[in-house]
């Protein structure tokens, strides 16, 4: 299930809900059911491994007490048959309220004492709020119900290539936060910014063997969750990764817990804690015994986004060794005290990474001597400006600091990343190829003009410590400028051609060739305007830099096919998408003026396509790719959106790439049919807005004038060729009658036509699915044989997919692994090699629009067009002393005339 699918399941349900209790909560609800029907299944699939029949499952019960603490054991936690998610769900369960209370009841109960920490208390947000699901017990059953049936349909294997729980967090929280009265952006990072502070952590961390991270406010896990999953890119092992989170408000607690435990994390491996994370720091201690069980945390790396600019109480902090050395934040604005509690904890050679309101870069007072003293202990290791409007609910700018614990260099990388993105409705969205700029300059520590600069400890100290990013690195886009003599006397001024250096290190004789001096600093086109483009593309070293980019993607189709279709099943997804882009970007490595990030854009795109074929097939086998599903549509019935089939689709080959490869001849004659179809019927609304106003109120027009009736339009037509029959007088083409009558004839053609049309889309239809899966000729036409006893225009939807389900939808053999691979190859390949080969032409398109632009710009001088005003103003003058009107009349124009000659 795709994000919109899974967000129109979800909205329906909320506005189902929203007259039992408040939009904002009903993201608890939810999120705790889906959370318990992971554990029920957890447990299904454990006990069943371990080899217990269904029927030993259905007896599972607290009795049990071996059976009990072995599954404790082993999970964590126990749950009975009867309160098994699956078992409520079951049509012959007599489900009720009470079902929910006993069981969240008996799992608090029946924890084992090892796991206590990560399960206990988890469900408290869900059990005490179930009374608010409505005014009675029935009431809330029937709500209830409705949720668990909604539920039962959402994935939570894990392998949806995206957060489940995160994204249905972040989607409820942006369509409730109006209701719920508050800044979403406190609890959410948005998926593209805790990649990118993931993918720096994980490159920081990848020779380590083992890893632990942390995040002092944990909000949804989100963050953690993709610093594992980054981490897990060069970690011999995801168990190798120990995951600490804190969080202060109890119901976006559970939410970290649940998330982390849902990917898969060993419990073992998952240290949470529900505190104030500056009032009490993590030591991670029995309740029981604070002194005697302390135990200092520090770890490789920390990630954080705290809520921003929050009050907070510095009173007796000053011995507090998270802020001895550094300061204490003001009372007003807790973002340093946050930034130096993380720090704090980090290992000599740890990392972290934490988000922070722009201001932490320049405001003064105790904020401006914190980053003083990180500043000259050489902690902050790289800042990078995110653009305006990204974080749902706040349109404040924000920024990533990066610090470490010890450094070698002492000098600070800034990047200016605030106009890399992409306009996503109302709010700005980073791209993958915007997060890959931004990893790839903090690796590498790159100096890019308008986007990075490595800036030096003397400089930040010359500057006093403020660390504003317009100080250092200008992003903003050079004003355009006017020669004020080209203005004046023409030509285009050599600074402006220069402009485009980068071409003319690419192209040197280039220049040359579309360029002629006119004076020492001035130039003028060497060619007819028109001739830019052809001058360009046919000059020999253009020709040599497509050629030379051919060349360094000769073999790529292969490679990639070698690597990902014929090596399909050893392809490990999440190390491939690294190996490559560095392949893509090897290849590239010698090819100037190509935007590398833009290539790599395209490639991510694809690979988010291959990723989740790669992994149906891995998971399913080879056969996944000659398999069919029904294709499943919301279609409006009796009022609410309701599934419906809506005939078949291919597993992993879409039927439209089946059809356009291996049924050609069949798509071109049903678009022929369908051309035929629309060409019919601009002829009959030719006809309709021919007649006059007086015809257009017979009944053979619609009452809405905007089409004909049909059966009026038969039987006026039958009347009038009766007419003509009998009184043998051929009508005028231009006459009512005529025209009723061609339009007949088109009608006609048009419900003929249309019966064909359906026809034959039924048929590629059914073809399709014949050669995906290997339905036999004979198999085909006894399907298409019903059209002989009822009409293709009686045949239902219902009928149709009756008709198909005559076929045994899961024996494989139709394609063999010859086309399989073939189509793979047009659907995961040859879409990325088109975007790329077509990116020279790109450079060549802007090097033309560039040209003609400057030869524009100065082409027409002042004095020309003063001139032509000139012009202008004289014949106008002549043209009015031609004009007569009364007195006034006369005086006007006597004295327009006299401004006009300049008098």
């Amino acid at each position: 299930m795709n994000k919109q699918q899974l967000a129109a399941k979800i909205w329906e349900s909320a506005n189902q809900m929203r007259s039992k209790i408040e939009a904002n909560e009903y993201k608890d609800y939810i999120l705790g059911f889906i959370f318990y029907k992971y554990l029920s299944d957890q447990l299904v699939q454990f006990v069943t491994k371990e080899g217990m029949t269904p029927d030993e499952i259905k007896a599972l019960s607290e009795e049990d007490v071996d059976t009990v603490n072995y599954i404790q054991d082993s999970l964590g936690y126990f749950i009975s048959y009867d309160n098994l998610f699956s078992t409520w769900i079951d049509p012959t369960f007599d489900f009720d309220e009470s079902n929910v209370r006993d069981a969240l009841s008996a799992f608090s109960r029946l924890i084992s004492p090892t796991y206590k920490k990560l399960f206990e208390g988890i469900f408290t947000t869900l059990e005490t709020g179930l009374s608010k699901l409505g005014e009675s017990a029935g009431k809330r059953t029937k709500a209830i119900s409705d949720l668990l049936h909604l539920i039962k349909s959402i994935p939570m294997n894990g392998k949806q290539g995206y957060d489940v729980l995160g994204y249905i967090y972040e989607y409820l929280i942006e369509k409730f936060a109006a209701n719920a009265g508050k800044k979403a952006g406190e609890f959410y990072t948005p998926h593209e910014v805790s990649v990118l502070m993931s993918h720096i952590i994980a490159h920081e961390l990848k020779q380590k063997d083992t890893i632990e991270i942390y995040d002092p406010t944990s909000g949804s896990g989100s963050l953690l969750i993709n610093i594992g999953e980054a981490v897990e890119k060069y970690a011999k092992s995801k168990d190798s990764i120990t995951y600490y989170a804190q969080e202060l408000k109890a119901n976006t607690y559970n939410l970290t817990r649940m998330n982390l435990i849902m990917r898969g994390i060993k419990a073992s491996n998952i240290k949470t804690r529900n505190g104030d994370t500056l009032e009490d720091d993590w030591p991670y201690f029995d309740e029981n015994d604070p002194q005697g069980s302390y135990h200092a945390l520090y770890v490789d790396a920390v990630v954080s986004n705290p809520p921003y600019s929050q009050a907070w109480d510095p009173s007796f902090k000053d011995s507090d060794p998270r802020y001895s050395r550094f300061g204490l934040a003001p009372k007003t604005k807790a973002d340093f005290a946050f930034l130096l509690h993380d720090l704090y904890h980090l290992k000599p050679d740890g990392i972290m990474t934490i988000v922070l309101p722009h201001g932490v870069l320049f405001r003064g007072g105790e904020e401006g001597e914190i980053r003083k003293q990180l500043i000259e202990q050489n902690h902050i290791d790289a800042i990078i400006g995110l653009p305006s409007n990204i974080f749902f609910g706040t349109g404040i700018p924000t920024v990533i600091l990066v610090l470490k614990q010890k450094r070698q260099n002492t000098d600070v990388l800034i990047v200016d990343a605030s106009k890399h993105f992409i306009k996503e409705g109302k709010n700005n969205k980073l791209q993958a190829c915007d997060i890959k700029r931004i990893v790839d300059a903090v690796i590498n520590r790159e100096n890019i003009d308008k986007f990075s600069q490595v800036v030096s400890k003397q400089t930040l100290r010359d500057n006093g410590y403020n660390l504003n990013i317009p100080r250092y690195v200008d992003s903003s886009p050079a004003a355009e400028s006017w020669d004020l003599h080209a203005t004046m006397l023409g030509g285009i001024p050599n600074s402006e051609i220069a402009q485009l250096h980068q071409y003319w290190q690419a192209f040197p004789q280039l220049h040359n060739a579309l360029f002629k001096a006119k004076s020492s600093a001035y130039s003028e086109l060497a060619i007819e305007k028109a001739a830019v483009n052809a001058t360009i593309t046919q000059h020999p070293q253009v020709i040599e830099f497509i050629s030379a980019y051919n060349q360094a993607f000769a073999g790529f189709d292969d490679y990639l096919n070698t690597t990902l279709i014929q090596g399909w099943q050893a392809v490990n997804r999440n190390q491939q998408e690294p190996l490559l882009s560095a392949e893509l970007f090897n290849r590239l490595s010698s090819i100037a003026l190509i935007d590398k990030y833009q290539a790599y854009q395209y490639l991510n795109n694809q690979w988010q396509v291959i990723s989740s074929d790669l992994e149906m097939m891995q998971t399913e086998g080879f056969t996944a790719t000659k398999q069919v599903d029904a294709n499943i549509v919301i279609k409006k019935k009796d009022g609410k959106d309701t599934e419906v089939q809506d005939g078949w689709k291919g597993h992993i080959l879409p039927f439209e790439l089946v059809q356009k490869t291996l049924l050609a001849d069949d798509l071109l004659a049903l678009e022929k049919q369908e051309t035929h179809l629309a060409e019919i019927a601009n002829l009959l609304e030719e006809i309709l807005e021919s007649l006059s106003e007086e015809e257009k109120e017979q009944d053979t027009v619609k009452e809405s004038k905007d089409g004909f009736a049909n059966a009026e339009v038969a039987k006026a037509a039958k009347a009038f060729l009766k007419e003509q029959k009998d009184s043998k007088v051929k009508f005028d083409n231009d006459s009512y009658e005529a025209k009723i009558i061609a339009a007949n004839k088109l009608i006609d053609e048009e419900k003929a036509l249309k019966k064909a049309v359906k026809e034959t889309a039924i048929a590629l239809h059914l073809k399709t699915i014949t050669t995906i899966e290997g339905l036999t000729d004979n198999q085909v036409n006894e399907l298409l044989h019903l059209k002989t006893k009822t009409t293709i225009d009686d045949l239902t939807d219902e009928q149709v997919n009756e008709l198909l389900r005559l076929k045994n939808i899961n024996t494989i053999k139709g394609l063999n692994d010859e086309q399989v691979n073939e189509l793979l190859h047009l659907k995961w390949i040859t879409p990325l090699s088109l975007e790329l080969a077509a990116m020279p032409s790109a450079v060549i398109s802007q090097l033309t629009s560039q040209v003609q632009a400057l030869a524009d710009k100065y082409a027409v001088t002042y004095s020309q067009v003063t001139n032509e005003i000139k012009t202008s103003e004289q014949e106008l003058a002549k043209m009015m002393s031609l004009l007569t009107g009364n007195e006034f009349d006369m005086q006007g124009l006597a004295e327009l005339t006299s401004l006009l000659k300049g008098v």
